[in-house]
């Protein structure tokens, strides 16, 4: 009996790994306290520590509060003089935000999703509607800001469709996808959902469990101007990772809108050598456009250069 004289405390053993833990330092000779925030099971493996010859002590603790878990060593060294071995079986962790922010949650908000989970195992992502709220005022969302459910791919290139706070996910797709790309000072969000959503299905509770609140003067999204220029680095970033098929075609296309959105935006603002880097953004991926019209066409149109004005054309290009 390797542990005769030794005296050892295990955390969450009333039941499970830590039970076995329990047992098999009372087989080696260990007396043995016995933790679990559930006194009657904590109660039950004492007394079967007992019966391998050793002295047992089952104690109830709630290992979240500090308080609880310093009496309980005390306790132990009080009634046996020693402690020498010390197993942390039990975790415990604790439900937050997925981004600090200013919105709100409602009481009944993480049930609802991990009930929603637990009842779809294969789910990986859900999140909830929400009460929109402005500068203190109810407001309500206009039809193009409604979330949809499941396959939001298309969706979200077109519109930020998933908010960080109504968002119940696995850690598992967090660190599958890479988490956040901290090289964006804004539209993170918008690049991490599109980057789930090309494969996983994000999913709608429809009761409103989040109050968004928005408005105010530090808001992150006033914080730097051009947003579609790192929307437009986010759906480039996809592309330039291999995005395939129908999605690949799809990002090509909402990537040629925005670009030619800053195009304009830059000209109007005398950048000429902005506007034309723009447009080298998206020349890799113009042979992708199927669309039957020509490349002088097709910057035309992106450009809002009338069809009969070639120099205007020769002129971009």
């Amino acid at each position: 009996m390797k542990l005769k004289g030794k005296t050892g405390l295990v955390t969450g053993a009333g039941r499970g790994i830590g039970r076995a833990i329990a047992l098999a330092l009372a087989r080696e000779g260990a007396e043995v306290a016995v933790l679990d925030i559930v006194r009657e099971s904590a109660e039950a493996v004492r007394r079967e520590v007992e019966a391998l010859g050793v002295k047992g002590l089952a104690l109830a603790v709630d290992l979240t509060k500090r308080a609880e878990v310093e009496r309980a060593v005390e306790e132990v060294v009080a009634q046996w003089g020693q402690l020498d071995v010390v197993v942390n079986n039990a975790g415990w962790d604790r439900m937050q935000p997925f981004l600090d922010s200013d919105d709100l949650w409602l009481a009944k908000k993480l049930a609802a999703q991990t009930a929603f989970m637990e009842a779809r195992p294969d789910t990986q992502i859900c999140q909830t509607e929400e009460i929109w709220v402005r500068n203190g005022r109810r407001v309500n969302p206009k039809l193009r800001h409604r979330k949809p459910s499941g396959d939001i791919f298309r969706a979200s290139l077109k519109l930020c469709l998933v908010s960080p706070s109504a968002v119940m996910m696995t850690r598992e797709l967090f660190e599958r996808v890479g988490g956040f790309d901290e090289s964006l000072p804004v539209c993170e969000d918008f690049d991490l959902w599109l980057r789930i959503a090309i494969d996983t299905p994000i999913y709608l509770i429809p009761a409103p469990l989040v109050v968004k609140r928005g408005g105010h003067e530090d808001q992150l999204s006033r914080s730097t101007w051009g947003l579609d220029r790192f929307r437009v680095r986010a759906i480039k970033k996809l592309l330039d990772a291999g995005l395939k098929d129908e999605r690949r075609k799809w990002a090509i296309e909402e990537l040629a809108h925005r670009v030619a959105i800053l195009a304009r935006g830059a000209r109007r603002r005398g950048r000429e050598r902005e506007a034309l880097d723009y447009n080298g953004l998206l020349a890799e991926f113009t042979g992708e456009i199927d669309d039957g019209k020509s490349a002088g066409s097709r910057l035309r149109e992106r450009e809002g250069i009338p069809q009969t004005d070639a120099g205007a054309v020769a002129w971009a290009e």
